[in-house]
């Protein structure tokens, strides 16, 4: 399937479960990127001793390093590690410090849909995001209580893209890759590692694009 509607096409009855990414996937919101930015570029400032600008500056540029150097795109939790600060407290502000209800404006489409796929395969969250922010997104988009499971940051400390948590994904669903549709909108980060297990997947970067799950159980059953 990779990043188009090809091989979902009349392939519905193949695909036994959905594991979906949250942030950039079942919502856009700059202003809330905008805000975590902010949010991590003065815990980038505080752990040099410098301004939060300062912070930023010297993190992004270290973030593309380590992504030159990997040839894969790293995540803001691999360059504060490397800076020498933990996922653990930079989730920490985050949960502290940011308000989704503030900044995400929901896309009743998405809700229908994801509740409409619900009803004919397993559907799964799989975020970097934290249990308290989760949460509240989740509320906002009207999807509280759809997902049969939610795997956040939390429950492993290990974020996207890590082997050892994709195989536990796989392993509790008990189903063969082939069977797993993996959903997001980072291929490094929310794909690569599930297309390389043998699992479908689909790259969105808008809610247009998510829209094309439609056609993976056919019309009838929209």
């Amino acid at each position: 399937m990779k990043n188009q509607s090809q091989g979902s096409r009349g392939k519905g009855q193949e695909i036994k479960a959905i594991v979906f990414d949250l942030d950039g996937t079942l919502y856009v919101s700059e202003l809330f990127e905008h805000a975590v930015w902010e949010s991590v570029s003065q815990y980038a400032g505080d752990l040099l001793g410098c301004t939060p600008t300062q912070g930023g500056e010297y993190l992004k540029k270290l973030r593309e390093q380590l992504t030159a150097e990997c040839g894969t795109v790293q995540t803001l939790a691999v360059a504060i590690q490397v800076m020498g600060g933990t996922v653990r407290e930079m989730h920490r502000r985050f949960a502290v410090e940011l308000e989704p209800g503030d900044m995400i404006v929901p896309d009743s489409r998405v809700a229908l849909l994801v509740r409409n796929l619900a009803g004919f395969c397993r559907c799964w969250l799989l975020t970097n995001n934290n249990r308290v922010l989760t949460d509240k997104i989740l509320s906002v988009l009207e999807l509280t209580g759809v997902f049969e499971r939610v795997i956040t940051i939390d429950d492993t400390w290990r974020p996207k893209p890590d082997q050892a948590l994709l195989d536990e994904v796989l392993a509790g669903l008990v189903l063969p890759p082939e069977n797993v549709l993996f959903v997001g909108d980072r291929y490094d980060i929310d794909l690569r590692l599930p297309e390389q297990a043998g699992c479908p997947v689909l790259l969105t970067k808008t809610v247009e694009d998510l829209m094309i799950l439609h056609l993976l159980f056919g019309a009838e059953k929209q």
